[in-house]
């Protein structure tokens, strides 16, 4: 990076490449030294990433197609990490011209005006990556460029000169990585401009046809949705992205947990909170549950972004009630969970079905689900239990409610209220412990009200949504009260 002039470098023996070649390339060192990977993308490794390295090998423009929330765009930007670190241009050059490969007239003109003595500067590579949102306002204009009147007239130049011409962002993009994200939503006619230069490497502007051989690595991302909601690919372009890559939701709950571990954003005292690995579990199996419901837009998807942002409300649920207690450590319980109802219901999209329900309520409909699906992991299945001919370990906490108890866990209790209202039930630590004997206290009173969410949801309990968390009582004496509060009303009416 020592050199400042063409002459310099052409002393170093430098050779150019194109931008394909410098990632294959760059790439083939990585594979061979076992160094190739993408940091953060995590559950690709023997899916995406696989077909990703064999894209860049085959110098192919690349279309990254799935749902939203599948690292389609952190994959384009991290492809920057495969070219060299500092490249050679003309200074003042709009596009950065290679120079021993100049393409504009500034460049060309430069290096016949000073020949050796042309100065150059240096690119590094943070700084050769365009990224554009594709919305049905981008124009030409935008993208390619346009006729400047005012540098015409200033320069007294023709429109026939293409130093007339300002250059959009894909000439700025030359000898770089450049990135539209949703392509479908471009419309139809910029999609054919793309197919123009992607074909003939030619730009068209106002009549004006002006041949420039950009050199660029396109990345397109695309949501299976837009083919039909929004537009579509147009099939020549389609045909000239040489390679189509499918991304995927993780597959596991271990996978989805160390991306919500890596991208949840909390505050050092947020980390001191204690989160058993219950609850990851299940704010992940919240996420594998809104993937096949009914009541959502499977055709939308649920971004991974909804657990992060789950993950994050539930820390803060139990923080506040930390703060408002004034005690000075807590433990996240499953009561917390009302709190993480808000990052549900902004991360779905609902069908017919679920917006007769309401997003709230389809966003509680998940979190039981999800219990259900946890509980038969940690406990026995409550309906076997109940047919067994074995002593049935539920009976003393259901008959304990049948009663006529009841039991609200909310976020007013402190560590002490909430210890001593589960101790309250008769059997429910016991049945813990011969299940789980070696864990710690809370971990203990957390797998306690775990019993109480489990068997609600299997229809041995009533469990109510209150502010700030649930209140648990008898199944069939909630029921007879709901029918006789209906009674009452229809009597007000009469």
């Amino acid at each position: 990076m020592q050199n400042t002039t063409l002459g310099q470098l052409k002393t170093t023996n430098y050779k150019s490449r194109s931008v394909k070649e410098e990632l294959r390339e760059n790439l083939i060192k990585q594979l061979r030294g076992n160094k190739a990977e993408f940091e953060g993308i995590i559950g690709y490794d023997e899916t995406v990433i696989p077909e990703l390295q064999t894209a860049i090998l085959s110098r192919h423009n690349i279309l990254l197609l799935g749902l939203r929330g599948q690292a389609k765009t952190r994959i384009a930007r991290l492809m920057v990490n495969l070219l060299d670190e500092y490249v050679p241009y003309v200074a003042g050059s709009e596009i950065f011209d290679d120079p021993l490969n100049p393409i504009s007239w500034y460049a060309k003109n430069e290096i016949a005006t000073k020949g050796d003595a042309t100065e150059i500067a240096w690119l590094h590579r943070s700084e050769r990556y365009t990224e554009k949102l594709a919305t049905p306002d981008v124009t030409v204009a935008d993208l390619i460029g346009d006729v400047d009147p005012i540098k015409a007239a200033t320069l007294k130049l023709t429109y026939n000169d293409e130093r007339v011409i300002h250059f959009g962002l894909i000439p700025r993009a030359h000898r770089s990585i450049f990135v539209i994200n949703e392509l479908p939503d471009l419309q139809a006619r910029i999609q054919v401009a793309l197919f123009n230069m992607l074909q003939e490497k030619d730009i068209q502007i106002r009549g004006f046809k002006l041949r420039l051989p950009l050199d660029i690595q396109f990345v397109f991302t695309a949501n299976p949705e837009d083919y039909t909601n929004r537009g579509s690919i147009v099939t020549p372009l389609k045909d000239r992205i040489e390679s189509q890559i499918l991304t995927h939701y993780p597959r596991t709950i271990e996978i989805s947990r160390q991306i919500t571990s890596q991208e949840a954003k909390l505050t050092p005292a947020q980390k001191e909170i204690e989160v058993d690995d219950l609850v990851k579990d299940l704010i992940e199996q919240i996420a594998f549950e809104a993937r096949k419901s009914e009541y959502i837009d499977q055709k939308s998807g649920v971004s991974a972004r909804l657990t992060i942002s789950a993950y994050e409300n539930l820390i803060s649920t139990a923080e506040r009630r930390m703060l408002i207690s004034g005690e000075k450590n807590t433990s996240v319980r499953l009561s917390d969970l009302a709190g993480i109802i808000p990052a549900i219901t902004g991360k779905i999209e609902l069908v017919y079905e679920g917006e007769l329900e309401g997003p709230a309520h389809v966003a509680t409909t998940l979190i039981g689900k999800a219990v259900k699906t946890m509980f038969a992991r940690y406990f026995p299945d409550p309906e076997k239990a109940k047919k067994s001919k074995t002593a049935n370990p539920y009976t003393e906490i259901t008959e304990w409610f049948t009663d006529g108890n009841n039991i609200d866990v909310t976020d007013t209790l402190t560590n002490a209220k909430y210890k001593k209202a589960l101790m309250a039930v008769p059997s429910l630590y016991d049945m813990v412990k011969k299940f789980h004997p070696k864990l710690n206290e809370n971990q203990t009173l957390l797998l306690m009200e775990f019993v109480l969410h489990g068997l609600a949801e299997y229809s041995q309990l009533s469990k109510n949504y209150l502010n700030g968390g649930f209140g648990f009582s008898d199944m069939f004496g909630s029921l007879f009260n709901a029918e006789f509060d209906e009674d009452e009303n229809e009597d007000d009416f009469r």
